[in-house]
């Protein structure tokens, strides 16, 4: 695989079908084929969070590994888009992990930003205390919020998994990341 192989920009009209043709036959090649036309984007991504070319480099072939199994457990609407979150959640679990130490404002990594929710978070670089935070959560909110930030499910697909409601499963997202909002600021204030 080429980095940045070309300027041109990529066809979406064939996304769905070769997602498809993959999933029916399991044709590596054409998931390589999928994944190839947004190589250059996936690049991106990992160097805008990891700062680091040659951990980038690295982070997009391992992200065709992740794409491999997590392509068929998902729903997938609009690949480009789904590759990005995909993309993105890979390098903030890279961080997390220590693998390559880079303060992260914690409103990218929930994505708080007021844009996106209504919702105001104060910025905190240590997700370690993120992660105490999620430790206090109610087990109902904790499993929602980690199933619908970290593992990229829909409302739909964690109300399956879990046996929630959906209206359930959005009351938990929503009352989890306010639970996490109080929580980090009484961390900020100590």
């Amino acid at each position: 695989m080429i980095f940045l192989k070309s300027a041109n920009k990529p066809d979406h009209t064939d996304d769905e079908q070769l997602l498809h043709q993959y999933r029916q036959t399991g044709d590596m090649a054409v998931l390589a084929r999928l994944y190839e036309k947004y190589m250059h984007l996936v690049y991106g991504v990992c160097l805008k969070y990891l700062k680091d070319e040659e951990l980038s480099k690295d982070a997009v072939m391992q992200i065709f590994e992740e794409l491999v199994v997590k392509v068929n457990r998902h729903e997938i609407k609009y690949f480009k888009s789904w590759l990005y979150m995909l993309s993105r959640n890979f390098c903030l679990m890279e961080l997390r992990s220590g693998k390559k130490i880079q303060e992260q404002p914690l409103d990218e990594f929930m994505e708080f930003a007021e844009e996106m929710h209504p919702v105001n978070v104060y910025r905190e670089d240590d997700m370690a205390a993120l992660e105490r935070c999620k430790q206090k959560l109610p087990k109902p909110q904790k499993i929602c919020v980690d199933l619908f930030y970290t593992d990229e499910q829909c409302y739909k697909d964690i109300a399956a998994q879990t046996g929630y409601a959906i209206n359930e499963v959005k009351s938990n997202i929503q009352n989890g990341k306010r639970n996490l909002k109080i929580c980090l600021e009484k961390n900020r204030e100590h």
